[in-house]
């Protein structure tokens, strides 16, 4: 289904965007505050926007939902500390081998066969990741959380590629946003919780609560029903093109050859995996 991948694309795009505007948002406000107001705000969005999808909700699809939520969020929180602890390029790179994790958890846990053509492909995309990322390279508790993050990313991809067919889409999305939700506003009332201190604060959550967030997952859940989970997560590594163009086109970042390269080297792995992955794999 040629969709899915259009739609994925423009996830990751804003994703990427959401990427760059956030970094002043979080500066002002605590991380797991910000993360907190976001899904709730996106859950409250979801609920108000279509208020009868609790019909939908049974006791298998609430489970899953909430399980898979209850990864991501761990995701997230992991991201965030791991960050206070390492620079954000690395961070960076380390939360995109996601593209290597998911592909791993599938053989090992799913016992699912993959070909060396798409092995091949998460690998020239680990190397633009790295190219796109990596400013030096230094190995401390930091990288380990983030590494831990990948993994989780990875795990919540497989999760939405075993669960998302055949169930309510609206439903599922919001069920793993409150568990989100739950998980993050533990730990921000647990160091006391901070609301968004002025409007352009609120405007970026605002804007990431509803596009990245409550469109954003709807977009996944109902894309990974009709597209393989490694072909998924190559790419939403994407995001971290989109991320570098619109932190150019901004004026915060400069182009450099290595960036060039990185995302010509990312955007190659995606057009392959999507287009000419043989029919039989």
């Amino acid at each position: 289904m040629r969709l899915a991948p259009v739609a994925l694309i423009l996830l990751a795009a804003s994703w990427g965007l959401a990427f760059v505007i956030m970094k002043d948002s979080i500066e002002r406000q605590s991380v797991n505050s910000f993360l907190f107001t976001r899904f709730a705000v996106a859950v409250l969005f979801l609920v108000a926007f279509r208020p009868t999808f609790y019909r939908k909700i049974t006791k298998d699809l609430f489970l899953k939902a909430f399980a898979a939520g209850l990864v991501l969020g761990a995701g997230y929180i992991l991201q965030t500390e791991g960050l206070a602890r390492t620079g954000a390029a690395i961070t960076g790179f380390i939360t995109g081998l996601y593209v290597v994790a998911t592909p791993l958890i599938s053989a090992l846990v799913l016992k699912k066969k993959i070909s060396l053509f798409t092995w091949g492909c998460v690998a020239l995309a680990t190397v633009g990741l790295a190219l796109l990322s990596l400013r030096g390279w230094s190995m401390g508790f930091g990288e380990f959380l983030v590494l831990l993050c990948a993994f989780a990313f990875g795990a919540h991809i497989i999760a939405l590629g075993q669960w998302s067919a055949g169930r309510d889409v609206y439903a599922m999305t919001t069920i793993q946003l409150f568990a989100v939700t739950v998980l993050t506003g533990g730990f921000a009332f647990a160091e006391g919780y901070q609301p968004p201190p002025d409007g352009e604060v609120w405007a970026v959550v605002i804007f990431t609560a509803i596009i990245c967030t409550a469109f954003g997952f709807i977009v996944q859940t109902w894309a990974q029903a009709h597209i393989d989970t490694t072909k998924v997560a190559v790419i939403l590594t994407l995001e971290v093109v989109f991320a570098g163009v619109f932190a150019i086109t901004l004026g915060r970042e400069r182009m450099t050859p290595q960036v060039a390269l990185g995302g010509i080297l990312l955007v190659t792995a995606m057009y392959l995996i999507v287009v000419k992955e043989p029919a039989n794999d």
